[in-house]
C-alpha cells in the first residue's frame, strides 16, 4: 500500500474511534512527513523540503471533532501568529481557512538556539494537514493580509500539545 494511503486509512480509523470514543492504537510504522499539508495546488515554497509532504484530502471527510478554534481578524498589511508548545516528535492536526480573501503563511517552529520553517505560501486561502515538531518548542503559523480588505484567518487545532497562544 502507498503511503498516502496508509495515512488514509489511519485518518479514517482515527476519524472513526473519535465518534464512537475509544481511543486508536498508533502505526508502527514511523512517519517522515514533519507536516503533510493537503494544500497541494496552491504555491508554496518549503524551507525544508526532506522534510515536507503533500497528502490529497478525501472527498467525503467525517465530521472532526477541534481541541481548539481560534479566530483572527487581520486588517490590510497586519500579521498575527500562533503557537502551539510541542514536544519532538509530537503531532498535531491543524486546518486553518481565510473568510474574505487569502493570506501569505509562514509556518515553522522555535527553541532556544532552534528554528525551522516547515512551510511557506502567498497568496493562499486555506490549508490543513498535521504539523511534527522536530524539537520541544514553540511550532505555529504567522498569517499576514497583503490584501485591501480585512480578512478573517479561524484556526482549528487538535492532537499532542500542551498550550496555544497568540504571541503579541
Amino acid at each position: 500500500m502507498t503511503k498516502i494511503g496508509e495515512i488514509k486509512q489511519q485518518l479514517a480509523a482515527e476519524a472513526a474511534a473519535d465518534a464512537a470514543g475509544t481511543p486508536v492504537a498508533e502505526p508502527t510504522a514511523t512517519a517522515t512527513a514533519v507536516i503533510a499539508s493537503s494544500n497541494a495546488a496552491e504555491p508554496a515554497t518549503k524551507a525544508a523540503p526532506a522534510n515536507t509532504k503533500s497528502v490529497a484530502t478525501q472527498a467525503a471527510e467525517p465530521k472532526v471533532e477541534w481541541r481548539d478554534e481560534i479566530p483572527l481578524t487581520l486588517t490590510p498589511g497586519e500579521g498575527m501568529e500562533i503557537k502551539l508548545k510541542m514536544v519532538a516528535g509530537a503531532k498535531a492536526q491543524y486546518s486553518w481557512v481565510v473568510k474574505g480573501g487569502e493570506v501569505n503563511f509562514d509556518t515553522h517552529g522555535d527553541a532556544p538556539g532552534k528554528s525551522i520553517s516547515y512551510q511557506k505560501g502567498r497568496g493562499v486561502a486555506s490549508d490543513e494537514g498535521v504539523l511534527e515538531a522536530a524539537f520541544t518548542g514553540n511550532h505555529g503559523w504567522y498569517w499576514r493580509n497583503r490584501g485591501q480588505s480585512n480578512v478573517q484567518v479561524i484556526l482549528r487545532t487538535r492532537g499532542d500539545y500542551s498550550d496555544i497562544k497568540k504571541m503579541m
